[in-house]
C-alpha cells in the first residue's frame, strides 16, 4: 500500500489544544510528521466560552506543528464534546422501488442521509449517524447489506444530538484561525479508534477518556458503538479541588496533582510530605501525600460513579468482556485503574495510542493525552480512503453503463425471447 494523504487532527480541549499532522505509511501505520501543543484558555467544559483567545490558541497550536512538519496546513478534521453532547438510537426504514435490482451503496445513502431530517429540539442538530446493523424484509443482524435482494431495507442507528451553537462556535474558531474544517468528529470515538482494538469493541468495552474539563464515555459490543455520552466532569475540578483543599494557588495545585497526586489515599504514607513555595516572602507549606490523594481520590470516586452510572443505564453491564479502558490525560493519574476496577468490578487497563502508531514515533505522542488528537487523524484517514473508494466506483459505474449503451447500438435486433436468454447470459457473466 502506498503512503496516504497527509491528514492533520485538531483537539480543541479544556486544558490543551492539540494539533497533530500524520499520514497512513505503507505498513498500515500512523506516522506522525508533526505536531504543536498549546494551553487552552478559551474552552471551559469542552465548550467555547472565548472566541478570541480560542482563536488565538488554535493559530499557536498550528504555527509549531506547522513548523515541526514542514506541511503548510488548511485543512483539519475537529473534535467536538461538551456536556450538551447526547446520543439516542433510532430505527430508520424504506421501501426499495425495484426489488429487482441489488441493494446499492446509493439505498444505504439514501437511508443514512434521512436520519438528518428527523425532528430535532430548537437549538439542537444532528452531529452525526452511525449506522449499528441492517434489516433486509425482516431479517436482523446483517453488518452489509449491498448485494442482497429485498423489498425493504431498515436500519438501527446511533444518533449524535449536540446543541447548533456550540457547534457553531467550533467552526467559527477554525474558520477565524484560516482554516478549513473537513469533518467534525464526536471526541470519545476518535480515542477509541486510537486505543482500542478489534477484539475488544468485538467483546464489549467501555472507553473512558478522563480530559480536563470533561468525561467522554463510549460503549461498543458485538463490533458496534452501542451508547456515547459525556460527563461535564474532568481533571480540572480536581485540581480546584486540591486547590481549596489545600490552599494553594492553581498552578501549584495542578503541579502537586501531576508529579504527586494519586487516586488511592491507602497507598500513600503518612510521613510522606511535599513543600509548597510560599507566595511574596511567606514561609513555604508542608502537604502530605495522603492527604492529597484522600482529596483527589474523593472526587475520582464522584467521576467514576458517574459513569458506572451510564455503564448500568445503557443496558450492557453483563455483556462487556473487555471490561473498561482508561485513556485521556486524566488517566495518567497513579492507581486510577486500581480504583476504577475496585468501583465497578470490571477490568481496567490504561489506553495508549501505540497501537497505530509507526515504531518511530516519540513516547510523547504515545501517551493517553495526545489519544483523540491521534484518533481524529485515523477517523480523518479512513474518511479520505472511504471517499476515494466512492469516487473510483463512481466513476468504474459511469464507464460500464457506457461501454453498455455502446455495445447496445451495435447489437442486432433480435426476436424478444432470444433477446431475453442472450440478457440473462450477459447479465450471468457479470
Amino acid at each position: 500500500m502506498e503512503k496516504s494523504e497527509i491528514i492533520v487532527g485538531l483537539d480543541i480541549g479544556t486544558t490543551k489544544i492539540a494539533a497533530i499532522v500524520g499520514r497512513m505509511n505503507e505498513y498500515d501505520k500512523i506516522e506522525i510528521l508533526g505536531h504543536g501543543k498549546t494551553e487552552s484558555i478559551g474552552v471551559k467544559r469542552g465548550v467555547v466560552s472565548n472566541i478570541e483567545n480560542t482563536v488565538q490558541s488554535i493559530r499557536t497550536a498550528i504555527e509549531i506543528a506547522e513548523q515541526r512538519s514542514g506541511v503548510d496546513i488548511k485543512y483539519v478534521n475537529v473534535g467536538i464534546a461538551g456536556q450538551h453532547i447526547k446520543s439516542l438510537q433510532h430505527r430508520g426504514s424504506m421501501i426499495r422501488q425495484d426489488i429487482e435490482m441489488e441493494i446499492s451503496q446509493q439505498d444505504i445513502d439514501t437511508l443514512h442521509n434521512s436520519m438528518f431530517k428527523l425532528n430535532m429540539s430548537p437549538g439542537e442538530e444532528i452531529i452525526d449517524v452511525i449506522p449499528q446493523e441492517y434489516i433486509v424484509d425482516g431479517e436482523q443482524g446483517i453488518k452489509q447489506p449491498i448485494g442482497m435482494l429485498g423489498n425493504s431495507l431498515e436500519a438501527n442507528f446511533h444518533i449524535i444530538i449536540g446543541q447548533t451553537a456550540a457547534a457553531k462556535n467550533i467552526y467559527k474558531c477554525v474558520r477565524k484561525a484560516e482554516l478549513e474544517v473537513v469533518d467534525l468528529f464526536l471526541e470519545p470515538i476518535a480515542s477509541a479508534e486510537a486505543v482500542l482494538s478489534e477484539e475488544e469493541k468485538e467483546a464489549g468495552v467501555v472507553l473512558i477518556d478522563i480530559g480536563g474539563g470533561t468525561t467522554d464515555l463510549a460503549i461498543f459490543q458485538d463490533g458496534i458503538i452501542r451508547h456515547t455520552t459525556v460527563i461535564p466532569f474532568g481533571g480540572d475540578v480536581i485540581t480546584e479541588d486540591v486547590k481549596e483543599g489545600c490552599t494553594i494557588i492553581k498552578k501549584h495545585a495542578e503541579e502537586l496533582k501531576v508529579k504527586f497526586g494519586s487516586a488511592l489515599a491507602s497507598e500513600n504514607k503518612d510521613e510522606e510530605v511535599v513543600a509548597i513555595p510560599g507566595l511574596r516572602g511567606r514561609p513555604s507549606k508542608e502537604i502530605t501525600l495522603k492527604n492529597l490523594a484522600s482529596i483527589i481520590q474523593a472526587r475520582m470516586e464522584e467521576i467514576i460513579e458517574h459513569v458506572y452510572y451510564e455503564i448500568r443505564n445503557s443496558g450492557y453491564e453483563k455483556k462487556l468482556i473487555a471490561g473498561i479502558v482508561l485513556t485521556g490525560g486524566g488517566a495518567l493519574l497513579k492507581h486510577i485503574a486500581q480504583l476504577t476496577e475496585f468501583m465497578t468490578g470490571m477490568d481496567t487497563r490504561i489506553g495508549y495510542p501505540n497501537e497505530h502508531l509507526a515504531p518511530e514515533v516519540s513516547d510523547e505522542l504515545a501517551s493517553p493525552m495526545y489519544a483523540t488528537g491521534i484518533g481524529l487523524v485515523i477517523e480523518g484517514i479512513d474518511s479520505y480512503t472511504q471517499e476515494m473508494k466512492k469516487e473510483t466506483s463512481d466513476e468504474m459505474k459511469k464507464a460500464a453503463t457506457l461501454k453498455k449503451e455502446q455495445k447496445e447500438r451495435k447489437k442486432p435486433k433480435t426476436s424478444g425471447f432470444l433477446s431475453r436468454i442472450q440478457d440473462w447470459f450477459e447479465g450471468d457473466a457479470e
